[in-house]
């Protein structure tokens, strides 16, 4: 993953943010929308852009468009830079290889407690029969 070539073909596209806020929220774009359109990248190859596809299938649009927003400060450069760290963030996690899992065995002293505790239960209901005469 290139993340200078990949920061190129983002699109940011301010907006005004929604909810209270007085009648600066009304005349001020703050909230930042970043689409990044994953099937078309260039800097991403097919089996990163699979690999992506797929881990990130509920955050793509039908045209395999991932689309983020900020509005959390008042600043539009502010709301940019935290965009932009998240959006790096998602693509690394979605990148990431999964570490192949080891089977563990089963401790020797666990076999052998449980043997134990089948024996003295079996040797407790052994007690409760009637004596075999």
């Amino acid at each position: 993953m290139n993340i200078n070539s990949i920061l190129q073909e983002l699109d940011y596209k301010a907006v005004r943010s929604s909810g209270a806020g007085g009648q600066n929220v009304n005349k001020v774009s703050s909230k930042v929308v970043l689409s990044f359109n994953l099937t078309a990248s260039n800097a991403l190859t097919d089996e990163e852009k699979t690999l992506a596809s797929v881990r990130l299938a509920s955050k793509l649009t039908n045209e395999g468009v991932l689309i983020l927003q900020c509005d959390e400060d008042r600043s539009q450069l502010r709301n940019k830079d935290i965009l932009t760290k998240r959006f790096l963030a998602v693509m690394e996690n979605a990148l990431k290889e999964d570490k192949p899992r080891k089977p563990t065995k089963i401790p020797r002293s666990v076999i052998k407690k449980r043997i134990e505790s089948k024996r003295r239960q079996a040797e407790k209901k052994q007690s409760r029969r009637r004596p075999d005469f």
